[in-house]
């Protein structure tokens, strides 16, 4: 995870985004999946389904909203924003169906500090939908306490967890799923491990999960992916 962790115990993280897997949705789900130490969600699942997968599997989960399955939202309004370095616990004030909601926020999860930014790109004016200027100005608001990890514990953040792929990398020339250059920037920036996004559904085995850009390897969890960190 970082280099004072070198020795421990690789993370197992069961990613999920954007399609209601039956593998997972399933009464098998802790058996299939009892190995796994922490769940990430990149957006349009619903809260039950998240807090399905909580109560099967009895670990964390840490997620950001996409565009779609936006009816809980208002449960997770953001609330003022802690001092330089308290960042939000699992478990903390955003915590509902069993998980926590990363969106805009720094969070302690398993020795791995996880950023999120949640939502798309501005298409038509819906809830969660962002113009790039707006993303850029998400992306800096986190940098003060990014840089306090930086000092503090060695890294910047290990993963930055999106719904939107970065500009470039994985999206879609439509409006609805074109990526973030703010992304990339970030990525240049503060070099996190990986860059983990939904919103582009994988329908052939030959489009590309996996791309490396700079230090982070930019990861497609649509429906369900396995990661050891």
């Amino acid at each position: 995870m970082s280099s004072g962790d070198s020795g421990s115990r690789p993370v197992k993280i069961l990613c999920v985004s954007d399609h209601v897997d039956p593998l997972v949705y399933s009464p098998q789900a802790g058996e299939r999946f009892r190995d796994v130490d922490l769940v990430i969600s990149a957006g349009d699942l619903s809260m039950k389904y998240l807090g399905f997968i909580s109560s099967m599997l009895n670990k964390p989960v840490v997620f950001v909203f996409g565009n779609h399955n936006l009816e809980d939202m208002h449960l997770f309004r953001k609330t003022r924003t802690p001092r330089l370095g308290n960042e939000y616990p699992v478990f903390g004030r955003d915590h509902r169906f069993g998980a926590t909601y990363a969106s805009d926020r720094v969070i302690h999860v398993n020795g791995l500090i996880i950023v999120g930014l949640g939502g798309s790109m501005r298409y038509n004016d819906g809830e969660n939908q962002y113009t790039e200027f707006q993303m850029v100005l998400r992306a800096l608001r986190l940098a003060p306490r990014l840089i306090f990890n930086r000092i503090f514990r060695g890294r910047y953040l290990d993963i930055l967890l999106t719904h939107a792929a970065p500009r470039g990398i994985h999206d879609r020339t439509d409006r609805c799923h074109l990526g973030f250059k703010a992304f990339r920037w970030f990525m240049r920036t503060f070099r996190p491990r990986y860059l983990l996004h939904g919103h582009i559904h994988l329908y052939d085995q030959r489009e590309p999960r996996v791309t490396r850009y700079f230090a982070t390897d930019v990861i497609n969890v649509y429906d369900h992916y396995l990661l050891e960190y």
